[in-house]
């Protein structure tokens, strides 16, 4: 299986902390900007006529401030020009700020089956600190719309002033208003955002602080049934996101859209991040790729261990072998030793240990030598 991902480059306001290519001035631009990601589609057709598709992917950007008539148009588009697996999980990031029950009833009627909500955090002084345009009321109005339905909430760690408290009631929010999958992520400073500027100056939660933050939200999240499957990831029982499993195990996707990321075929390609140059490409029959890159063996073995080892299950054995045709044990043995600590080694598979999966990336390293 193989899933789609569309970029709706979009929005009201860019938040303070967004990094995303994203355009709050351009949505006049939204009805030619949809009818190039049809025309891109098109031109994909051809070579991803053999493709089963298991996901659609709709996220931005804020997806939900275009007119919905445009989101049903695009997963009509993709059902019409790829072989959309039918039950395909679908799913739309919305901004609590710019749903309305119109929009709902669309996207229900457009097949979409599944919704990310950009909560963030529920202490509105936070919200506004972050440049998010809704507000906890908002929040759970949206929650209300999307009652009885599949949707996952965004919890985001490490802002100014929050506290561990803080985020136990955001989770307690999100899992209260019935979302049954809930992603947790800390708060990345990039370069360039306004964000940047607070942390130069000292103004955010410190690794020690974001860490306590983050095992506090493991044992409340625990608490209220959901269960761990990746490292920011969390999800009641049969609600984890295909798609997202998919990038985790290194499956295949085809994305649309400026900035969108492609990986067909052990070819890594992105789109032009320039809004100008996609429409220009694309008008002109071109397809908008700026950079491509081929994936040695090599690569491929790196990207699906450093991929599989964010996941709660870590590495299947046997899947490796099939894959790369040796023995992950053996070539391993001596970085499964070093990290022995954090890690457990069955004969099924190999994962770091649940306390110790929050700083991954130290055991990771290991394995990239």
């Amino acid at each position: 299986m193989a899933g789609i991902y569309v970029h709706i480059p979009f929005c009201k306001s860019k938040c303070r902390y967004c990094d995303f290519a994203s355009f709050p001035d351009k949505i006049h631009l939204a009805e030619s900007y949809m009818a190039c990601v049809y025309r891109e589609m098109s031109m994909r057709k051809e070579d991803l006529k053999d493709y089963e598709f298991d996901t659609l992917y709709i996220g931005g950007g804020t997806p939900s401030v275009v007119d919905e008539s445009y989101i049903a148009m695009l997963v009509t588009a993709a059902k019409k020009y790829f072989n959309v697996k039918k039950g395909a999980e679908i799913t739309i990031e919305i901004n609590p700020g710019t749903i309305s029950a119109g929009k709902v009833e669309m996207y229900e009627k457009c097949g979409i089956n599944r919704y990310s909500v950009g909560l963030q955090t529920a202490i509105n002084s936070q919200l506004r600190e972050i440049g998010r345009i809704h507000t906890l009321n908002e929040f759970v109005t949206c929650a209300k719309l999307l009652k009885g339905k599949n949707f996952s909430v965004d919890v985001m760690i490490g802002l100014k002033d929050q506290t561990a408290d803080d985020v136990i009631k955001t989770i307690e929010v999100a899992s209260a208003f019935g979302a049954s999958h809930i992603s947790m992520y800390a708060l990345s400073p990039e370069d360039g955002t306004p964000i940047y500027t607070d942390y130069l100056n000292g103004e955010l939660p410190d690794g020690d602080e974001v860490a306590e933050m983050y095992e506090a939200g493991v044992k409340k999240l625990e608490e209220l049934g959901f269960f761990r499957y990746e490292v920011s990831n969390f999800a009641k029982k049969g609600k984890e996101s295909r798609h997202n499993l998919n990038y985790w195990r290194r499956g295949e996707y085809i994305g649309f859209g400026v900035a969108a990321s492609s990986c067909i075929n052990n070819i890594r390609f992105t789109n032009t991040f320039d809004l100008d140059e996609y429409f220009k490409c694309i008008l002109s029959g071109h397809l908008a790729v700026k950079s491509r890159e081929e994936i040695d063996g090599e690569g491929q073995e790196e990207e699906f261990i450093f991929l599989a080892l964010r996941t709660a299950a870590g590495i299947d054995l046997e899947e490796y072998k099939k894959r790369f045709n040796c023995d992950f044990t053996e070539k391993y043995s001596s970085a499964i030793a070093k990290t022995s600590k954090y890690t457990e080694l069955s004969d099924k598979r190999f994962y770091i240990k649940p306390e110790y999966l929050f700083v991954q990336n130290s055991v990771i390293v290991e394995f990239m030598r």
